[in-house]
């Protein structure tokens, strides 16, 4: 983070597991006929997009001429099945107009990864790689049948697939290309950097490729489509996802290939993602009675932050709320931050700590600083006039150092604003959303008279309200 760090746990070497697998993809199934599975083994995305070209590769071989071996037809399909838009769309989120701050996120996310996925699938099939290692005589007996039936196809494909070359064989394999597609970009959706996540398939008898993730998939895309996604049903779809073997979920978790945190770890407070996760080669936690990293939740410090303890944040130092008069010196303020794991108890939780070379720690917890993150307000431009500002008691200007060492979260009655100046130190501004009870808390971004007019009108409009420069 520009001059600051976060350090925590140790690097885990997973390049070295992706892409080596015990059994090819193409191979002899039931009945001596030539199937496609996904072999045991630990994947990336791109990874996956290599194996399902076989299936493609294997469609173009089977129809022949006149089509040539030219995908286009079949990958423009995919790419209307994967778009958030249009009457073809498999996640329509485009219509849905999604405005709360989950829904927001996961579209930007789904456009995303829906159009790299296709650029891959076009780049990996011009190598035309399967056919190489397989030949056209293998391809064209590849056969199996794909139970799904909710994928619709342009014309252009329709008539490919459909047509005198085509027909049920052909449209069982385009079928469970499409469909592998769609579960593998909505697997993806949680994590902001899911190029790069590595996560685990094994084979099952009844489930075939990336089937084993629709249970979880059904229940979150409902919750997704219906407005109703909570942060903890996103990480409880991260963990079915990655075959975590979690059944509780907190914020984030370890996994045998790595560390899931919110996605906002390392990143400005006011421009950081609030509901998108981010996988980290980590070992977080590491356990006495095995070598073997294992899987484990991490939980809020408090499960209920409204029942937590309060304390007040006090009168501080007056000042008009028209303009702060900022003389902090904040040369001492940390540069580094650790994450450090408690699992004295059967909850798992972690403590931000931030400290600087001589000087004592602050600590709050990891959980609720993710929290006071999703639940903090930006200053809202033109939404509301000066005249709109509720007329306020006070106002005071609070140092870090004080607000960091009450007990519990701190907050105030007496309906003032409270302005907190942090010199643009990104590591106490984390710190503080961990601190301050999450409810009217304001980030500010340049502290500029323009901006704190916008403050004074965002956030509830009402109660005690913080400012954090």
């Amino acid at each position: 983070m520009k001059d600051k760090r976060i350090e925590w746990g140790n690097t885990i070497d997973v390049e070295s597991l992706i892409g080596t697998y015990p059994q090819d993809s193409i191979r002899t199934g039931e009945n001596l006929a030539v199937d496609w599975k996904l072999p045991d083994g630990i994947y990336s995305a791109k990874e996956v997009v290599i194996e399902l070209d076989k299936l493609l590769e294997a469609i173009l071989v089977q129809l022949g001429e006149p089509i040539d071996g030219n995908p286009s037809v079949l990958l423009d399909s995919l790419q209307a099945n994967l778009a958030i838009s249009g009457d073809l769309s498999s996640l329509p989120l485009g219509p849905l107009a999604l405005k709360d701050k989950a829904g927001v996120e996961l579209s930007v996310q789904a456009v995303r990864i829906g159009e790299q996925l296709v650029h891959w699938a076009r780049e990996i099939n011009s190598d035309k790689r399967a056919l190489a290692k397989y030949g056209p005589e293998t391809l064209g007996e590849l056969e199996f049948r794909s139970h799904c039936y909710g994928h619709t196809l342009i014309p252009e494909a329709i008539a490919q697939v459909w047509g005198p070359a085509g027909g049920p064989k052909v449209m069982q394999l385009y079928n469970e290309y499409l469909h592998q597609f769609v579960l593998l970009r909505d697997a993806l959706l949680p994590f902001a950097n899911w190029e790069q996540v590595p996560f685990e398939v094994k084979e099952h008898k009844q489930f075939k490729g990336l089937r084993f993730l629709e249970p979880a998939r059904k229940i979150f895309l409902t919750q997704l489509l219906g407005k109703e996604l909570t942060h903890k049903a996103i990480v409880q779809y991260a963990q079915s996802v990655l075959s975590s073997g979690l059944t509780s979920a907190g914020y984030g978790f370890q996994y045998p290939l790595g560390t899931i945190l919110p996605a906002a770890l390392g990143q400005s407070p006011g421009e950081a993602a609030r509901y998108l996760l981010k996988w980290h080669p980590v070992q977080t936690i590491k356990t006495e009675e095995t070598q073997d990293i294992v899987a484990i939740s991490f939980d809020y410090e408090y499960d209920d932050y409204y029942a937590a303890l309060r304390s007040e944040a006090g009168a501080g130092i007056p000042a008009s709320k028209d303009h702060f008069h900022i003389s902090e010196d904040h040369s001492d303020l940390p540069s580094i931050a650790r994450l450090l794991p408690n699992t004295e108890s059967d909850r798992t939780t972690m403590r931000f700590s931030v400290e600087r070379e001589g000087h004592a720690s602050s600590s709050v917890d990891l959980g609720q600083l993710f929290r006071g993150h999703r639940f903090s307000y930006r200053p809202e431009k033109n939404s509301r006039s000066k005249d709109a500002a509720v007329e306020r008691p006070s106002t005071s200007i609070h140092q870090v150092a004080d607000i960091l060492s009450h007990p519990g979260l701190v907050t105030n009655t007496d309906a003032g604003v409270h302005f907190i100046s942090t010199g643009g130190n990104e590591l106490v501004q984390w710190a503080l959303l961990g601190k301050l009870y999450p409810e009217n808390v304001v980030l500010l971004d340049k502290g500029d008279q323009e901006e704190l007019e916008a403050a004074l009108v965002s956030g509830k409009g009402y109660g005690t309200q913080f400012l954090v420069l």
